[in-house]
């Protein structure tokens, strides 16, 4: 099931664990637009296992997939994308392996930005915005402003903004042109995760 870029939009979800319950909360009362599987710790049969539930939630819900990392898992789970960091597979490598599949990179600055672009990137997720807890060695902030450089230099790609986000900055984000907000600690561990994601799903969203 292939997806199209400009559903890249609105609150860009992460599953980072094997809970269907969650995965259902952030794209149902949520209303998350997209949902990454992202296992950093698991084996390809879990992350596998967990990918084809998301699928399944996925389509109820009318949400993209995307898994993290892994091509091959992918494609075996019929995902829509997928998305690769700096030390991942090229993306030429991943566009011949899956030439259907969206393909989405991290970036930390503009000049990753650029190469990204270059090597045809379909979006690209930027951060971290503000200060993370989420990476145990984040790569160095980026702020409100490197966030409107990295848009003029993807030139219409759309950018995920990540990072240490609040609910509350959400608009300037937009404002800079974020085509998406992501966040993990905010929502997942929030006490109402469906509360928690529908304040970063809002009425600014770029639908």
């Amino acid at each position: 099931m292939a997806g199209t870029v400009d559903r890249i939009a609105g609150f860009y979800a992460v599953l980072e664990r094997d809970s269907e319950e969650l995965a259902r909360t952030l794209v149902g009362p949520g209303g998350a637009r997209v949902l990454q599987v992202r296992l950093k710790s698991a084996g390809a049969a879990e992350i596998l296992r967990v990918a084809r539930m998301a699928r399944r939630v996925c389509d109820a819900a009318g949400a993209l997939l995307v898994v993290n990392d892994r091509v091959d898992l992918a494609v075996t789970a019929g995902a829509d994308a997928v998305h690769l960091g700096q030390t991942d597979l090229p993306i030429a490598a991943a566009r011949r392996f899956a030439p259907t599949l969206l393909v989405g990179v991290s970036t930390h600055d503009v000049a990753q930005v650029a190469r990204a672009i270059a090597a045809g990137a379909d979006y690209l997720g930027f951060g971290p915005i503000f200060a993370t807890q989420t990476k145990a060695n984040p790569d160095p902030v980026q702020g409100v402003a490197g966030l409107r450089a990295a848009v003029a230099a993807a030139g219409g790609t759309p950018i995920v903004a990540i990072g240490g986000i609040e609910a509350a900055a959400v608009p300037s984000l937009y404002a800079a042109g974020a085509a998406a907000v992501c966040a993990i600690r905010g929502v997942n561990h929030a006490a109402d995760v469906g509360a928690a994601a529908r304040a970063f799903h809002g009425a600014t969203l770029r639908a």
